[in-house]
């Protein structure tokens, strides 16, 4: 791999890591706790993460519970988790939160699929970016006289080989997570 791939290859990787934390709060048929992430609530004076005012559990594949460690911001959480509008039911019991997953109709899965192929566009898009740094690298490193034109295009071909294996990635993680997603 070239020295041009090599100095934007942490582009590559944010981009992955980037896509993968943001189809995982894309709900599947079963319940998962990464569908709090980013549900911040509003406790002791500050914006806080769910995970950082109670436990979250899953007791079982519908349902998901929230216990927080201090009974005083119970309202507080349940405010938070409603307002983050999840497509769930929250149901207050007092001591804890119970979030019951609907079952999803083959309606809900196909809305998902097309919330998760906008997000991996995003990404496609990111890498494509990445791209086009790249190779202006390249081509302004040819202008400057510090590569050769062969190696202008030795280093344009291993560019389009390296980007051609990041979509392919990418593309290998949304059809994972499509097949969750549509299994019933």
């Amino acid at each position: 791999m070239n020295e041009y791939i090599q100095a934007k290859e942490g582009e590559f990787v944010k981009t992955i890591d980037f896509f993968i934390k943001e189809i995982s709060s894309i709900r599947t048929g079963r319940a998962n706790p990464n569908i709090l992430e980013g549900v911040e609530v509003d406790a002791y004076g500050a914006k806080t993460p769910i995970n950082g005012v109670a436990s979250i559990t899953v007791p079982d594949g519908s349902s998901i519970v929230i216990a927080p460690w201090d009974k005083g911001v119970i309202k507080a959480i349940e405010k938070a988790v409603v307002d983050a509008d999840l497509g769930v039911s929250v149901t207050n019991e007092g001591d804890k939160i119970r979030l019951l997953m609907p079952k999803m109709t083959e309606e809900n899965r196909i809305e998902l699929v097309k919330k998760l192929n906008e997000k991996q566009e995003i990404a496609r898009i990111s890498i494509r970016q990445t791209r086009e740094d790249i190779k202006n690298s390249i081509e302004q490193a040819e202008k400057d006289k510090e590569i050769t034109e062969d190696e202008k295009f030795r280093f344009i071909k291993e560019l389009d080989e390296a980007t051609g294996k990041q979509n392919d990635k990418l593309k290998e993680i949304r059809d994972k997570k499509e097949t969750e997603i549509m299994t019933i």
